[in-house]
């Protein structure tokens, strides 16, 4: 896989039973990187493994004044050279797309879960730790993959560099081949200690920067309020923490690294003096002695992998755990089978833990005393469990179980706006530029939301567009507008669209009254002939649905038009009104003294 070929076109399915787990599946799918990498690593390593034999057999040369050996010194030096900056070039090179395209692999895989998961993700993971692991996490892991091939490279070259040398000058060469294997081992002792404080450090990042995501998000409140210091103090708190954790972890890998630099200078002063006295003997030549020197004084460039190999696993680890936790969630419990795949879902809409149905081709509007009810509520209608005593129970569109259809297709079927909808940044065409029927037009979207001080508002703003209002750049997520001018653009954004299934969650909560009712004539126009459910307490909404039912304590208790559940329904009377109980039983007892006339006109008021 090479860079200018991503994205993938299918990132396969991930191993999430543990981090390692997942790490280790993402080593298999760069299986050719990862071999190409070791090949050039093993290049570079014996490039340099290479150059002590070359001095070692030009000192030699000299001592013996042999002007043929030297020049084939000086050849064996130069064709190191050129393997040594052949392989550099090319195992950078390698090792680079190893870490890019591992890094997209999971970026891809986070965002098909999010796309899956829709606002759910959020309601199941917190948000500050799904900013930590599409951003921070990615590059970890990704550096784990790159760094894997590298150390394969490095140990190998070690075993031959060391095999060679037994081989080469048996009296060193053995005290090479000991003392090699302990070098690379003597710091697994360390190594849990290192990866325990590296967890703790990590767990601290990702408590920080969730925290600062809230903050920010909340920002607005938080100055409402006057509570900027409060929160200040608490971020800074935890960022001496994540400081402190940062710290104490650094302890530990600079030991690991001291050792690696004390053991091989005391390997290499063995060697040195043990050499001195072989040579002295006459056992070893001076070119053998300088050529074991050297091969002994450049183990510490394969060795650093050992270590960066350690850390890598170390910071990796957690990561690619908290990914694992991510890509684990699921849609639903249930599975979907290739016969689902043909299953076509039309019809009423069904869910069976409330017993709430929605008709096809009609307007329903739904009332719950609860915003948050009405919320996960909106969520199940799209096919979400929030809850996991929800998964079990799955809501039905003509009787089909919505998580028994394919993605695609039941996001096809039914399209779910939030309370507090995103919009993405770009122009307000690209905007409206959405998957869609093609029966709606954009135009027509906009007049039905009630979108044209929105849209005089961007054709002013806009300075390089000539007063083209679709061409003015929306900022990122819609900042410079107002929450209702927000709420409306993505409700146009939704009726373009033209679902099968349209569930609207508090779609005018931010808009006048002026301006709700004629929204809310927009859309039972627009939707006219198309299943429009409708989660709102608004009379001027719920006055204009075909039927209004009620939820209450999580179920359906009651089913009619908003004027018939006015007059005969206290609890949802309660909701719409907003009564009190003493009112309710003020109210009660007065409707048993009027007549059918004045009735009607207590209920026009209310409404």
């Amino acid at each position: 896989m090479q860079i200018r070929d991503l994205p993938y076109a299918d990132p396969g399915v991930p191993d999430v039973r543990s981090g390692t787990r997942f790490l280790l599946w993402l080593g298999r799918n760069q299986l050719g990187g990862q071999v190409k990498a070791l090949l050039w690593g093993l290049l570079l390593q014996l490039g340099i493994a290479g150059l002590p034999l070359g001095v070692g057999v030009a000192v030699q040369a000299v001592v013996d004044r042999d002007g043929g050996r030297l020049g084939l010194a000086a050849g064996l030096l130069v064709g190191c050279g050129l393997a040594i900056a052949v392989g550099d070039t090319m195992l950078h090179r390698v090792a680079v797309t190893n870490w890019i395209t591992a890094a997209a692999r999971v970026q891809q895989l986070l965002s098909r879960k999010t796309a899956e998961l829709g606002s759910i993700l959020t309601r199941r993971v917190a948000a500050g730790e799904v900013v930590s692991v599409s951003t921070g996490d990615v590059e970890k892991i990704g550096w784990f993959v790159e760094a894997l091939s590298r150390f394969a490279a490095a140990a190998l070259s070690l075993l031959i560099v060391c095999v060679a040398l037994v081989v080469y000058q048996p009296a060193l060469g053995i005290v090479v081949a000991i003392g090699v294997p302990v070098l690379a081992l003597a710091v697994l002792p360390l190594l849990p200690r290192a990866t325990r404080r590296a967890d703790v450090q990590r767990e601290k990042a990702g408590k920080a920067t969730e925290l600062a995501s809230d903050t920010v998000a909340g920002l607005r409140v938080l100055r409402g309020i006057g509570g900027e210091e409060l929160f200040l103090g608490r971020y800074r708190a935890a960022s001496q923490e994540v400081r402190k954790a940062a710290v104490h972890s650094a302890r530990m890998w600079a030991l690991i690294a001291a050792i690696q630099v004390l053991l091989p200078g005391v390997l290499l002063i063995v060697v040195v003096t043990y050499g001195a006295r072989l040579a002295l003997d006459g056992r070893i030549t001076v070119g053998e002695l300088v050529t074991v020197y050297g091969a002994v004084a450049l183990t510490h460039h394969p060795m650093r992998n050992f270590e960066e190999i350690a850390m890598a696993f170390s910071f990796s680890r957690p990561s690619a755990k908290r990914a694992a936790r991510v890509l684990a969630l699921t849609r639903t419990t249930t599975t979907t089978d290739a016969a689902g795949e043909e299953r076509e879902a039309t019809g009423d809409l069904y869910d069976p833990l409330t017993g709430l149905v929605a008709p096809a081709s009609r307007f329903t509007a739904v009332v719950c005393g609860d915003p948050d009810v009405a919320g996960r509520l909106a969520d199940r209608l799209g096919g979400h469990p929030t809850e996991p005593a929800e998964g079990h129970t799955s809501v039905l569109l003509g009787g089909v179980p919505l998580d028994e259809l394919p993605l695609a297709a039941a996001r096809t079927a039914v399209l779910v706006q939030d309370k507090d909808p995103v919009l993405l940044s770009g122009t307000l065409r690209e905007l409206l530029d959405v998957p869609s029927s093609g029966a709606v037009r954009a135009e027509d979207a906009l007049a039905a939301a009630q979108c044209g001080d929105v849209l005089d508002a961007l054709a002013q703003a806009s300075v390089d567009t000539d007063g083209d209002p679709m061409r003015t750049r929306i900022t990122e997520r819609g900042r410079s507008l107002s929450g209702g001018q927000r709420q409306r653009l993505a409700l146009a954004r939704s009726l373009v669209t033209d679902p099968e299934v349209l569930v609207l969650d508090e779609p005018t909560s931010a808009v006048d009254s002026h301006t709700e009712s004629r929204v809310a004539d927009g859309i039972a126009r627009l939707r006219e002939g198309g299943t429009t459910v409708v989660l709102a307490s608004s009379p001027l909404l719920l006055d204009r649905a075909d039927r209004v039912v009620l939820v209450h304590d999580g179920q359906a208790v009651a089913v009619g038009t908003h004027r018939e559940l006015l007059a005969k329904e206290p609890r949802y009377r309660a909701v719409v009104t907003r009564e009190t109980d003493e009112e309710l039983a003020a109210a009660g007892s007065r409707l048993h003294g009027i007549d059918t006339d004045e009735l009607e006109a207590l209920e026009g008021e209310t409404a």
